[in-house]
């Protein structure tokens, strides 16, 4: 009965977005460059936690447009991380699991591969490995999230002009014996595997700086998620037509699985303090459209008060697994009216292909 009352309410509110549908025909202004930022696991509660832990003010504030995206895979209410990237990467509800799939395992175009016939150039940076989901989703087709060595093959082969993030294992001894290391660099990457480069590259770059996922800021991660991003920007802004950048803050996620508080909310911070590096940018450069969501929700997080004492703060969580409950839509900049409303995640997708369309 539950679940009926589940699946009618979801369709009712599906209907209901048809009239506040964010493919507004309002005419606004496009950007040349999109940046999307992707708090993996980041839900309201997240989000607030940047209003009591930190020693700045919240970059969430600075935003003007807020929506919020329902994040439902095509079979189940809950979406993983690689359903809910290639709802993002491709405009498609698939299975969990899927990477650049849709539900008849059949390869779906993304983004990147879109935009890239069009010149523009991609890049993607996160504090996991560059092969887990929220990234490959926007570069490879996969049955599976867990096929790593088969996606880094992806990436290879790939329109990606940047990345940075972890995951050198995938890529060198491996037990096929593949070196895809060299393969990067017969395709023209410089690759870095020992630190962050400080001077952008008249190559493509490739930076891959640990053996899987990046350390978590408690062990000293430092500024990598600002510093890559920055980066990256100034790598791809060089090209004339507009780039899109995706950068991802993935271990907010892995926080809210732990029920560890103290990592989750270290994480957010240090997302945060990105978003805030970003938003300088864009306001300087007038033509790039920053937005900020999630995939999904992690952990049921909440901040609740400490013994029945209203002013002290304690993060709790219900579950260590992911939530249905909607994720919050942030934008800024040119085409930013788009994003408010209550839509799909797959509008994201759609949004961002009709920005590029400069038609």
């Amino acid at each position: 009965m539950l679940k009926r009352i589940v699946r009618r309410n979801f369709l009712l509110l599906t209907i209901l977005c048809i009239s506040t549908s964010v493919l507004s025909q309002e005419p606004q202004k496009k950007p040349k460059n999109i940046i999307l930022l992707i708090g993996d696991g980041m839900g309201l509660s997240e989000i607030s936690s940047s209003l009591y832990f930190n020693d700045n003010p919240s970059s969430f504030l600075r935003f003007n447009t807020v929506g919020l995206s329902m994040t439902s895979s095509s079979k189940e209410l809950i979406t993983d991380s690689a359903a809910g990237a290639t709802a993002f990467a491709s405009g498609i509800k698939t299975y969990n699991g899927a990477i650049g799939v849709d539900e008849q395992m059949n390869p779906v175009e993304t983004l990147v591969e879109l935009i890239s016939k069009k010149g523009v150039v991609t890049g993607l940076v996160s504090t996991s490995s560059v092969v887990h989901a929220t990234p490959a989703a926007f570069y490879a087709h996969q049955e599976s999230r867990r096929m790593y060595d088969a996606i880094a093959e992806d990436l290879v082969k790939s329109d990606i002009d940047f990345f940075a993030g972890g995951g050198l294992q995938y890529f060198q001894n491996r037990a096929d014996g593949k070196n895809l290391i060299k393969a990067l660099r017969d395709r023209n990457f410089q690759v870095e595997t020992e630190k962050l480069p400080q001077k952008i590259s008249e190559k493509k770059q490739a930076i891959l700086l640990a053996a899987d996922g990046m350390p978590k800021m408690s062990e000293n991660r430092g500024n990598f998620l600002t510093n890559a991003t920055m980066l990256a920007i100034g790598q791809l802004s060089k090209n004339p037509e507009g780039f899109f950048l995706m950068v991802e803050g993935s271990q907010i996620d892995w926080g809210g699985h732990a029920n560890d508080g103290e990592y989750l909310i270290n994480e957010l911070i240090d997302f945060d303090k990105t978003i805030g590096a970003v938003l300088d940018f864009a306001k300087k450069n007038g033509e790039t459209l920053v937005i900020v969501t999630a995939d999904h929700e992690t952990g049921g997080f909440s901040l609740s008060a400490n013994e029945g004492n209203y002013n002290k703060i304690i993060a709790s969580f219900s579950t260590t697994g992911h939530t249905a409950t909607m994720v919050p839509v942030f934008a800024q900049g040119p085409g930013e009216g788009h994003f408010g409303g209550i839509y799909q995640n797959t509008n994201i997708f759609f949004l961002m292909k009709r920005l590029f369309n400069r038609n």
